[in-house]
């Protein structure tokens, strides 16, 4: 992997888009007459099975209630966790050609609104119950100053007969009842997660959302009969497309409301008898810390996104841990190692139907900035003056990546998660990692502060409880570390905050490293 004199041309396998000119809601409607409606489509941690049927008609008898509420084509909120409630919300919205904004409950007051406020939302979709027990009410009395909450308690109470009787003829002739729409409309709007900045909002079509599914199906070849475990929340990208993908190819998605409950998730997958779970280092690491014996021996692989896998991890799991990378602008993956071709240390290849350029970037040796385009790049960012959309279908990751002989992509880290130091350019992912050589069982992260002789210097925070600066240094430098890589100061016992994601949240971690400077 020679320093790059010029941008470097990736292509992905070959796509068949022929199943991605549909809206969401008609792929459903194709996945239940290929399946069967009686077949298990989707169930939660209180163990409510429902069928394809049953989703379709509880979509129909939602989705008639927010029609009556709401105009042709707007945009309602829903403020709801990965839960059959959930999964219903989503698809009402998309039953009656409403376009669902996907709000982070865990984002705080500000951005919520803020989120809320930008999509141009009036209605928002929640749960009374779901924000008593997650302990929301602050959330829901700023919300209620500017926004009409409805709760789908009461809608439910609220149904008539002829409401009801209504739902179930719809989902038998469902074609009379849904909104037509087509695949270039918009289909749901995300916003990202603001690791390194603020949150944008994401303007995803129907063509993006079921074509990534698609291109996953396409890539790892899923088997009809699996049962897929997924703990992430539906307003992030990697939790959407885990509902959208077992249920638009036969597969059964067990959904989970919070990723950070390791115990009753490792209780849930042994009694579903899951075969893949999704998740994020961070989380899936807990799992498998907390598992008795035979507690997760129904896995055949776990794929993993969002940050890096340490190798730690790798070691924690009998089943193949498979890495993969995406984007919220990308529907959201991008690439990802295949069971039967696991490469850990890459994200694997690129998706099928993706196109790619590494462009070099001055000061960085190993790499350069990964450009991307496909037919799950997304349709735009939303601001405030319109819809800014990418530039010939082109979207830039701002992540640093290389490609290893045999095509594999490696991602060395964020662009603006390089140090400048002393001149050369250091990845604080690459640093991150080295320490974990050193202290394998700990999380760890790394941030830059300015410094006046070196231009930026490092500072290592760490979950250690007693970090050795001596031991570190050497185990780096064993590990083969360049001495600029090495933190100047390090932050032990220290809890690595995380967004909902399972993201490391580097902005409470420049705010904490900027404290620490402050008193050096």
């Amino acid at each position: 992997m020679a320093n790059l004199k010029a941008s470097l041309h990736l292509v992905g396998a070959p796509f068949d888009a022929k199943n991605i000119h549909r809206p969401v809601f008609d792929a459903l409607l194709e996945a239940r007459r290929q399946f069967g409606g009686g077949r298990a489509a989707l169930e939660d941690h209180e163990r409510r099975v429902l069928s394809y049927d049953d989703l379709i008609r509880a979509s129909f008898a939602v989705g008639h209630r927010i029609a009556r509420q709401t105009t042709a084509d707007e945009r309602v909120g829903v403020l709801l966790p990965a839960s059959v409630g959930g999964a219903i919300a989503f698809f009402a919205a998309q039953a009656v050609g409403r376009v669902p904004v996907m709000l982070n409950f865990s984002a705080g007051s500000r951005n919520v609104t803020g989120a809320a406020r930008l999509a141009s939302v009036r209605r928002i979709y929640t749960s009374r119950r779901f924000l008593e027990l997650a302990r929301l009410q602050p959330l829901m009395a700023a919300l209620q100053r500017d926004f009409q909450l409805v709760y789908l308690e009461d809608l439910r109470q609220a149904f008539t007969p002829f409401e009801k009787a209504r739902a179930t003829f719809a989902a038998v002739c469902p074609t009379i009842f849904r909104q037509r729409r087509v695949a270039s409309d918009p289909a749901v709007i995300l916003f990202t997660s603001g690791t390194t900045g603020d949150p944008k909002g994401v303007v995803l079509t129907h063509a993006n959302i079921v074509g990534n599914a698609e291109q996953i199906a396409q890539h790892i070849a899923p088997h009809r009969d699996w049962v897929i475990f997924n703990p992430l929340p539906l307003f992030h990208a990697f939790g959407l497309v885990g509902l959208l993908l077992p249920l638009l190819r036969g597969m059964k998605a067990v959904l989970y409301p919070s990723p950070v409950q390791a115990e009753p998730i490792v209780k849930l997958i042994r009694n579903t008898k899951a075969d893949i779970l999704l998740g994020v280092d961070s989380f899936v690491s807990q799992y498998a810390r907390v598992a008795a014996p035979g507690d997760l021996d129904s896995l055949r692989f776990v794929v993993c996104g969002a940050e890096r896998v340490r190798e730690e991890t790798h070691k924690l799991f009998t089943a193949p841990v498979l890495e993969g990378y995406g984007a919220t602008e990308c529907s959201p993956v991008v690439a990802v190692n295949q069971p039967d071709r696991n490469r850990p240390g890459t994200v694997g290849p690129l998706l099928p139907g993706i196109e790619a350029y590494i462009d070099p970037v001055g000061g960085i040796a190993r790499g350069g900035r990964l450009r991307v385009r496909g037919p799950n790049v997304m349709a735009g960012y939303l601001t405030p003056e319109g819809l800014s959309r990418p530039t010939e279908g082109w979207y830039d990751t701002g992540d640093v990546c290389d490609v290893t002989d045999d095509g594999a992509l490696v991602v060395l880290g964020r662009l603006k998660r390089f140090a400048k130091i002393g001149g050369e350019m250091v990845s604080l992912a690459g640093v991150e990692q080295m320490v974990s050589t050193v202290w394998s069982k700990n999380r760890h992260a790394v941030v830059a502060v300015p410094d006046e002789q070196r231009g930026e210097r490092l500072i290592l925070i760490t979950d250690h409880p007693s970090p050795n600066e001596a031991e570190l240094q050497e185990g780096m430098k064993r590990a083969g570390s360049a001495r600029l890589w090495i933190p100047q100061r390090i932050v032990g016992n220290t809890e690595i905050p995380l967004l909902a994601s399972g993201k490391t949240d580097y902005g409470a971690l420049h705010r904490l490293a900027q404290q620490e400077q402050a008193v050096v």
